[in-house]
């Protein structure tokens, strides 16, 4: 299906919601409208609308000069097959022992690692991200130590890669959950792609906040590859669920903002150990002391 675009800028964000709603009532409907603050220090905000059909220009014209903003730029988006442009994209990811890929690229799989099956069309945590990366290898690294979890929690798991490279290695209570529904249903359709029924228990839950994970702690192991934010929150109840000795990798953190992150740890009991890199991205190893 062809769709249309429409975008402009405006100074101020209640000028920019007020065009926003003042776009749904065109006609032509726009099947979406987004309002952003363009994160350049300019102080201007982009105001910009999705059509399945062609957008009314006279009218985007008048709304645009009623409202001091610039005239609207309207433009075709072709259509695209998402799934296959990903597809042709992403390229199998190797961490170590470990090697993401989809089943496009079956017959790569090289002979010696660990095969963890991620369909391009399940957005996050297909391992490609430098949080997932970092947090996979650093999941290694343990490995590389001797490490062994016996309990092993993902919080907040996206796809549930995370927790099925645990299951891979490792016998024991591997456990995965995510405030999103539509996460859960991910995670056990990954499962079942891998052959991996039963290995992982996929839960809806924020946090540690669900009977099942309270059952199981303390874990020997935490993955929480979420944002700065959440991580930040989590702190206490992350350490309180964590065994003296036992390890978190932490993730969906900027660079900028791992010393806070490594700080606020600390001062629940849990310190660094290691920190690694990729890109804009920083992936924290931590211990609690034991």
């Amino acid at each position: 299906m062809t769709t249309f675009t429409a975008l402009t800028t405006l100074p101020g964000k209640a000028q920019a919601e007020a065009l926003g709603d003042a776009m749904e009532r065109l006609n032509p409907e726009p099947t979406g409208i987004g309002v952003f603050e363009v994160e350049d220090g300019s102080g201007l905000w982009e105001v910009g609308g999705y059509f399945t059909e062609a957008p009314d220009e006279a009218g985007l014209a008048l709304l645009a000069a009623m409202h001091d903003a610039k005239p609207f730029v309207v433009s075709e988006v072709p259509e695209t097959d998402w799934v296959a442009h990903v597809r042709r994209e992403l390229a199998p990811v190797e961490a170590g022992r470990f090697f993401v890929y989809g089943s496009h690229d079956a017959d790569k799989l090289p002979a010696g690692r660990i095969p963890l099956l991620i369909e391009a069309a399940m957005a996050f945590g297909t391992g490609h991200h430098g949080t997932t990366l970092g947090c996979l290898k650093a999941l290694d690294h343990l490995l590389d130590q001797g490490f062994r979890g016996e309990k092993v929690a993902d919080i907040g798991c996206g796809t549930a890669v995370l927790a099925m490279a645990a299951a891979r290695v490792w016998d024991g209570a591997i456990l995965a959950s995510d405030i999103d529904e539509v996460a859960v249903d991910v995670a056990e359709a990954n499962l079942k792609a891998n052959g991996m029924e039963g290995q992982v228990i996929c839960l809806e839950a924020a946090g540690f906040d669900h009977p099942d994970l309270q059952a199981q702690a303390p874990y020997d192991l935490i993955f929480a590859n979420i944002l700065k934010g959440p991580l930040v929150a989590l702190a206490p109840d992350l350490a309180a669920n964590l065994r003296p000795g036992g390890y978190a990798i932490l993730s969906g953190i900027l660079n900028e903002q791992a010393d806070g992150v490594v700080a606020v740890y600390a001062q629940n009991g849990v310190d660094l150990e290691r920190r690694g890199e990729i890109g804009e991205w920083t992936t924290l190893l931590l211990r609690k002391a034991g």
